[in-house]
């Protein structure tokens, strides 16, 4: 297959109209930690033959995307075929174009039963998942060349350590208690926004999902490579290393340790966070933590692959900025220091940019901008931006083409 050359993008963030969803659902009550509904997204579900066609047009040879379980089960044990069927065709027109089909199973959101259930705190969580990944998987697995099982698992615990203000964590809060008395029950949950006192439980129920997920598409088809992703911040230690080292055990080291069993482990970084004895350095222009610095990809795959010893796939890597020339100026440094941890020894299977399209960035809504191709809100034409055609042209160079 060789080394991989992709864009990234998940369902809900670009498929629009993802209504038996619990994000839909937390979008839609008051208050929410959203700032705004995701509605009709990037119109994705309708145009994703010309976003593929977009994809391979810029000399790309791997896509990767979500499947929305929410579409596939929209009711709880009741599997939608035309659903199954829109996602074997998206496969099948990669296949066509000469893309690796990279598959998330699960991109941070869930049907909306799931959610009513307690979500991931579900002592059942880990069976019901397993059963639809078994599903998808009967539905496309012989035509796909990578299996994701979890987007981001560790990212409540991720994000617990940014200088995010008191009232926003309040406001996830007052969320899942709004979203539990529209649904008529105690306890409505998310994978991506969640309450500190329950990470623990969370983080359980999810690495008995990927255990039991990952055993259901090996069942099926043993040969298909299965992993999950990480968030993974580049953490610099300036003098002491204790808190970094603390941060580090709490947000990665479970999941670490959990895909040593894997066959990759999928990284995915944005930012460095640099701190001395006393704590976080402040420092540049991340929007959470320390800095995008293009340093920061390549000592994030160095760490994962240190502490897990299997294959790294780079499922996200992008810079969120409203100018394009920045984006465009920060993919050259960034893969360079990438291509010399490959040097090094690190097994690096491919590299896959977030985001194609600028989508919808959840709490953020439309207001953060990744994507290499802009969308018009009103008419959702598709317009590729210079960092683009400067990521094909890297493509090639590396290709030697």
């Amino acid at each position: 297959m060789g080394f991989l050359w992709g864009v990234a993008t998940s369902g809900h963030q670009t498929e629009g109209g993802n209504t038996t969803s619990d994000t839909w659902f937390a979008e839609h009550v008051t208050p929410t930690a959203f700032r705004e509904p995701s509605g009709p997204a990037c119109d994705g579900f309708h145009r994703w033959r010309d976003d593929l066609d977009l994809v391979a047009g810029m000399g790309l040879s791997a896509y990767r995307f979500s499947v929305e379980w929410a579409r596939v089960e929209p009711v709880e044990g009741e599997f939608a075929e035309a659903a199954l069927d829109h996602y074997a065709a998206i496969v099948d027109r990669c296949l066509e174009l000469g893309l690796a089909p990279v598959v998330t199973y699960n991109h941070m959101t869930a049907p909306h039963w799931f959610a009513r259930r307690g979500g991931w705190l579900d002592p059942g969580s880990a069976e019901v998942f397993a059963r639809y990944c078994g599903v998808l998987t009967d539905h496309i697995g012989q035509s796909i060349a990578y299996a994701v099982t979890l987007n981001e698992p560790n990212l409540p615990r991720l994000l617990s350590w940014a200088p995010i203000p008191d009232a926003v964590r309040d406001l996830e809060r007052a969320t899942l208690d709004a979203a539990g008395r529209a649904a008529g029950v105690e306890r409505y949950r998310l994978a991506n926004v969640a309450l500190p006192e329950e990470f623990d439980a969370l983080e359980d129920g999810m690495a008995a999902a990927h255990r039991a997920g990952r055993a259901a598409i090996r069942s099926r088809r043993p040969d298909l490579p299965v992993g999950l992703s990480l968030a993974v911040v580049d953490d610099q230690a300036v003098g002491e290393t204790k808190i970094r080292d603390r941060k580090r055990n709490d947000v990665y080291a479970r999941w670490l340790r959990l895909a040593r069993d894997d066959d990759f482990v999928g990284v995915q970084n944005y930012e460095r966070a640099r701190y001395d004895a006393d704590g976080l350095l402040p420092a540049g222009d991340g929007p959470l933590f320390s800095d995008v610095h293009p340093s920061s990809l390549g000592n994030a795959v160095r760490y994962v692959h240190a502490e897990t010893g299997v294959p790294v796939l780079v499922t996200e890597h992008g810079r969120a900025t409203d100018d394009d020339t920045r984006r465009a100026a920060f993919l050259e440094p960034s893969l360079a220091g990438l291509h010399e941890a490959i040097h090094e020894g690190v097994p690096v299977l491919g590299y896959l940019h977030w985001t194609l399209l600028d989508n919808f960035e959840w709490i953020f809504g439309y207001g953060l901008k990744l994507g290499l191709v802009e969308v018009d809100r009103a008419t959702f034409a598709r317009t590729p931006k210079p960092s683009a055609a400067e990521y094909a042209r890297l493509v090639r160079q590396h290709r030697g083409g």
